[in-house]
């Protein structure tokens, strides 16, 4: 798979672009600060994609005689500059929760009487599909891609304290620790970003939006960029629909990039339940020489309804692969905090080696491949000029893992370079309070084991929604690798 670079548009991404500079943003408290200062230096237009928006929630943190809320907030800039367009779209089913708060419809309504803020609902999309983009799209020239949303219970900082009195919902309850990240980029990738953008809203709205006329900067003070002068790629997935073509890019890239892996690969996800990623690794653990992967995943997925479809098939597909990692380069983890409480995980990030990059809103499971609207971002060092990136990459990894940890980057590559291993370097650096703790396959019930098995709750794309049980089994074409693991003799 190296003879061949990983950015191949039309098949794992969409466009490669130049970004003038590009970050990750880790955790949604420097998401927030860094958002907000983008879009006061917007002149013309903000589009905004997501899961979920909450007018209610603390956004950054406003200057004095600034609004502190989102709603407000979104609200006092269109009045601020008279020239400004603000448009969100938000995932139609998601929303209806806002019709059960008054001071979320309120807001909405106040959004709605504006004549330059409007507000559409994404219902295009398969049934039990979702809207699942988080993009914000500034005058063309900035541009946010990533996993963090804009509403209730993503704020948090990197120390993921115990109890953090700002952590709290609007109503003031006390919520719990939340680990996230975005990507922030200018340039012609910022370009494409905003065109994807224009093409959701048209897709959706059935209106054509005019292209920002200005040419200025919008990347906000006090954030140093990571990487400079930089090819992205732009991948996508997009449902098949009667009326659209489906797109399979993400899925893809991934498999591409498990592929391409040589040492490492280091991921962060929500999930961990897609028969073809997990198919990919149980390869690359069958050969001899294959990389190390490690996962970091929350203790359980969130919700009511997730545990049972995500956590129940994470569980098979570990198992699974623990019978085939027959030379002990496969580990799951999860982030705890100083007095052990579980950080969840809601990070979408992919790091192979120290040459490939991915940041996004997609996860490891069926519906992020070819059920949900996702964009992710990819920085790959065989791109372009992108070949001085590597260190930048490299540190980027050590810094997430120093982070759950409780260390700092220099211990993690230090460590690193002694050992050559990375889970060798995870157990060594693991320790009581802030860490990771191993992930172990709990005992399901025969429910639980069909419901996995047969994927009805995380179907791998509409086609798939009303098949007979059974039919795409969890551990479909799993057969060839299990013979080829089989002991001879």
């Amino acid at each position: 798979m190296r003879d061949r670079q990983l950015l191949q548009p039309g098949k794992t991404c969409w466009r490669v672009e130049d970004a003038d500079r590009f970050s990750v943003i880790i955790d949604a408290a420097d998401y927030f600060v860094a958002a907000r200062r983008a879009m006061l230096e917007a002149r013309h237009s903000i589009l905004l994609l997501g899961w979920d928006f909450d007018p209610r929630i603390k956004f950054g943190e406003p200057e004095k005689g600034e609004p502190a809320t989102l709603g407000a907030f979104i609200l006092w800039l269109a009045e601020r500059t008279p020239t400004l367009q603000i448009r969100l779209l938000r995932w139609d089913t998601g929303a209806l929760k806002s019709l059960l708060c008054w001071r979320s419809l309120r807001t909405l309504a106040r959004w709605a009487m504006h004549p330059r803020i409007t507000l559409r609902l994404d219902g295009k999309h398969p049934f039990s599909g979702s809207q699942h983009h988080k993009i914000v799209a500034i005058d063309d020239q900035l541009a946010f891609c990533g996993g963090i949303d804009m509403t209730v219970g993503r704020w948090d900082t990197r120390a993921h304290r115990d109890h953090d009195p700002r952590r709290k919902s609007p109503d003031g309850a006390a919520l719990k620790p939340w680990h996230d990240a975005t990507s922030m980029f200018d340039g012609k990738a910022a370009r494409a970003i905003g065109d994807l953008a224009r093409d959701r809203w048209k897709t959706v709205t059935g209106d054509c939006l005019p292209l920002p006329a200005s040419r200025h900067t919008c990347w906000p003070e006090g954030f140093t960029p990571a990487f400079e002068a930089v090819r992205l790629g732009i991948a996508r997935t997009i449902p098949k629909m009667e009326d659209t073509a489906p797109c399979h890019e993400i899925e893809g890239a991934y498999l591409s990039l498990i592929a391409r892996a040589q040492r490492f690969i280091y991921a962060e996800s929500q999930y961990f339940a897609s028969r073809k990623v997990a198919h990919a690794i149980a390869k690359r653990l069958t050969e001899k020489d294959g990389p190390e992967i490690v996962v970091i995943n929350p203790l359980s997925a969130e919700g009511w309804l997730e545990p049972v479809a995500m956590d129940t098939a994470r569980a098979r597909l570990v198992e699974a692969l623990q019978r085939l990692d027959t030379h002990g380069r496969f580990r799951l983890y999860h982030p705890v905090t100083e007095g052990g409480a579980p950080i969840y995980v809601h990070a979408k990030v992919t790091v192979v080696d120290s040459d490939i990059l991915r940041v996004g809103s997609s996860n490891f499971n069926n519906r992020s491949l070819r059920l949900d609207t996702e964009c992710d971002v990819l920085l790959c060092t065989d791109e372009g000029d992108n070949a001085s990136s590597g260190p930048k990459i490299a540190a980027l990894r050590n810094d997430l893992l120093a982070e759950h940890l409780g260390v700092t980057p220099a211990q993690v590559a230090d460590l690193l370079e002694q050992t050559g291993s990375l889970i060798e370097t995870i157990e060594r650096l693991r320790s009581p309070g802030r860490t990771l703790t191993p992930y172990h396959v709990p005992a399901l019930s025969g429910i639980e084991e069909w419901l996995a098995d047969n994927e009805i709750l995380d179907p791998h794309g509409p086609d798939e929604i009303f098949e007979m049980p059974g039919r795409n089994s969890l551990f479909k074409g799993w057969a060839a690798l299990r013979r080829k693991c089989r002991p001879r003799g």
